[in-house]
């Protein structure tokens, strides 16, 4: 479906576009294969970057099969990470028929599920990482990779830790009430970038010496790329904080990344006349002029960032072309989200879906739907600050495992001295909330993971997926 300038006449009230008050703005042709070609030109002319298939792949360290990043702490599959994850949520006590000694490969790491959750432990992932229930949001209350004693593995191993936690809840409650009530999966999910350390899994402790390395100081070679875990005590959050401050380089850099925003109200005209009918077609172009708006945004971002001469024109076409929906989609839940569930809400409420639209709505949208609408929540729950913002649009941008780029390592640097940065600002602005910084990194792997289910959505659904989203959004921000 080709995006007009202006909104296709037809439907309802006034009649073709005479229903928006203003015309919409002037804009350049739509995006090109996820993101605009004339933009992305000037930044390097003729040359737009192609992933590399071929780009080296790096193998879990449980099997050995391609890993997808880092879960649950450390490098793995897809498989051994759902492994773990149901091992752990169902409390499984395996058995080894052999030495507890079995070669774990991607061909027979299924034959002993002994070895393999042991081997699992072993390695460093981190079982406090995944919520009992297996849901999205979690318990995280350290991050991995984790190093635990043999007595430690051997009590889980034996089910005698499993026991333990039970007793333990059964006296004290489980306050943890983050859980989304839907139906989806993590086990489907994609694997968020390496730094992000896992969909479920963030860093709390051990902070000082990697800031500093990050931020300027030099700290031993091996820390450089796999973060140590330190354990975190799940009483620290009673403890009474203790006064910090924030350290003058990362305010000057969250000051740098908060300068390259434009905060500025969206340009886009969103105005409807009263007693107005907006079709599907005229809302669909609505959409396409705002998801234009939003992109040229982050071009413009890109070339005001801090670190921009720091990597190479062809990796800032890759990373783009790879994040630009997440980017777009942060955004809208954040910095814009009053107009997006303000104004856009409102001219959503002004169109009727018929009832075949109705009929043929799929399965992939209703899961983004449910997922849109937690999210939303979230974000409203947490009350994100620019400064935060403008760090987790930064986080989740500079993901180093995107293929085709030339500067992977220095990317990850960068990644990393903006996690520890935010981890930085979280806890020096809110020292009593111990956790809003875990919460706000468990929302970019689901950011990411409703930008790449949000492709498979048909375009012509799009308006019904924004109007349900919306209206529940604002239905329920109305009532709190």
């Amino acid at each position: 479906m080709e995006r007009d300038e202006r909104p296709p006449s037809g439907g309802g009230g006034g009649g073709g576009s005479a229903g928006f008050l203003e015309p919409p703005a002037a804009l350049p042709p739509p995006p090109r294969n996820g993101f605009c070609q004339d933009e992305l030109a000037e930044l390097d002319p003729g040359t737009i970057s192609v992933p590399d298939d071929r780009a080296e792949q790096r193998t879990c360290l449980i099997c050995g099969d391609r890993a997808t990043g880092l879960h649950y702490g450390i490098i793995s599959c897809e498989g051994c990470k759902g492994f773990f994850k149901r091992s752990i949520c169902n409390k499984r006590v395996y058995r080894c028929s052999r030495d507890k000694n079995c070669v774990m490969s991607r061909k027979q790491r299924n034959r002993c599920q002994y070895c393999r959750l042991l081997k699992c432990l072993q390695m460093g992932m981190n079982r406090k990482a995944i919520r009992e229930d297996g849901m999205p949001g979690g318990r995280n209350k350290s991050i991995g990779p984790v190093q635990i004693s043999e007595e430690e593995i051997e009590r889980i191993m034996s089910g005698q830790e499993f026991e333990e936690e039970a007793n333990h809840w059964s006296n004290h409650g489980d306050s943890d009430h983050s859980s989304p009530g839907n139906r989806a999966s993590e086990s489907n999910q994609p694997s968020p970038g390496s730094t992000l350390s896992s969909s479920r899994s963030v860093e709390l402790n051990g902070f000082m010496a990697f800031r500093e390395q990050y931020v300027g100081m030099s700290v031993p070679p091996h820390y450089q790329y796999i973060p140590h875990l330190f354990s975190y005590s799940a009483h620290s959050p009673l403890l009474p904080p203790q006064a910090r401050s924030l350290d003058p380089q990362s305010y000057s850099l969250i000051h740098q990344l908060v300068s390259a925003e434009d905060l500025e109200p969206l340009g886009t005209p969103m105005l409807i006349e009263d007693g107005y009918t907006v079709t599907q077609a005229e809302l669909f172009a609505l959409l396409c002029r705002l998801a234009d708006e939003l992109l040229f945004r982050q071009i413009a971002w890109i070339k005001k960032l801090p670190f921009f001469c720091e990597l190479s024109i062809k990796d800032y076409t890759c990373l783009l072309s790879s994040t630009w929906q997440e980017l777009i989609l942060l955004s809208s839940l954040t910095v814009y989200s009053k107009q997006i569930f303000g104004e856009l809400a409102d001219v959503t409420a002004k169109y009727s879906p018929s009832d075949e639209e109705l009929h043929r709505f799929s399965d992939e949208g209703m899961e983004v739907i449910e997922r849109l609408i937690y999210l939303y929540h979230k974000f409203h729950q947490l009350k994100v600050s620019n400064e935060e913002y403008a760090c987790m649009k930064a986080i989740n941008f500079l993901n180093q495992d995107i293929r085709g780029l030339a500067s992977a390592s220095q990317l990850e640097q960068l990644n990393k001295r903006y996690w520890y940065i935010c981890q930085d600002f979280t806890e020096y602005k809110y020292t009593h909330q111990p956790n809003r910084f875990p919460d706000l990194m468990m929302c970019l792997p689901e950011i990411r993971y409703i930008a790449g289910k949000m492709v498979n959505v048909p375009l012509e659904q799009l308006p019904l997926l924004f109007k349900v989203v919306l209206h529940s959004c604002k239905t329920s921000a109305g009532k709190e």
